[in-house]
């Protein structure tokens, strides 16, 4: 099964910063090109740090209240007051930057986003080196994909390439990108592994599954022989 990739999403006219870029000269890229930031890098094109709206506000916000927090001594007021000096993109910018890479699949540049709190990420190519930026608009275009696309992708992908079935063994409706999936197969161990892989497949919104089996395998003993498929290998990474 094939998942999106990040690079096919990706915006790869990339607006950036390089350390030594005054203050102002970022505030006017944020401004010109209409994004809430952007990455900094070094002469190899290598990633060193980002730059959002914030580091710009807080620069801000710092200087009007710094005579009262100048004896703050926390890790974060440091760092604050540091941002409230800047004079450069490399004296603002917010340091480790939180990249991809443009082969890794769009659910995994989500799951990146959730787990960082932010909204961008740089992309990188297997030198490390800047090719992309990539929003959660972006990613979002994946949920653009037509029931078609979908209904042609579980076909192909799963009943035919990993299930061994004919395309037409199993009932598959697709409305809205809620797939509906209707019909008996041999082994409660394969319906499992048909819902969860269709939950898999980019673009797919929720599975109404009505699979039905004609014996349960899962209750086996290690002990106890068992039929083999194709589906075992999918059946163990559940």
């Amino acid at each position: 099964m094939k998942h999106q990739k990040i690079g096919n999403v990706m915006t790869s006219d990339v607006v950036r910063a390089m350390y030594a870029t005054p203050f102002k000269e970022v505030a006017a890229l944020l401004a010109q090109h209409r994004i809430s930031g952007l990455p900094v890098v070094d002469d190899d094109e290598k990633v060193i740090g980002v730059i959002s709206e914030t580091d710009l506000m807080l620069h801000q916000a710092e200087q009007d209240a710094g005579r009262m927090r100048r004896f703050r001594l926390t890790r974060a007021a440091r760092r604050a007051a540091a941002k409230a000096h800047a004079r450069t993109a490399g004296q603002l910018m917010s340091t480790p930057p939180i990249t991809v890479r443009a082969d890794d699949s769009i659910a995994r540049a989500a799951r990146t986003m959730a787990e960082h709190h932010v909204k961008r990420l740089s992309v990188l190519d297997e030198e490390d080196r800047l090719v992309g930026i990539v929003t959660c608009r972006d990613l979002l275009k994946v949920f653009l994909r037509t029931d078609e696309d979908i209904r042609a992708e579980v076909i192909d992908e799963i009943l035919v390439r990993t299930l061994w079935l004919n395309r037409h063994a199993l009932g598959v409706t697709v409305t809205n990108g809620v797939v509906t999936l209707d019909g008996q197969l041999e082994r409660q161990s394969e319906a499992t592994i048909a819902a969860h892989m269709t939950r898999q497949i980019d673009g797919v919104v929720a599975v109404v599954n009505h699979l039905t089996h004609r014996y349960d395998d899962t209750q086996l003993r290690p002990a106890e022989p068992a039929v083999h498929g194709v589906a075992d290998d999918w059946l163990r990474r559940l």
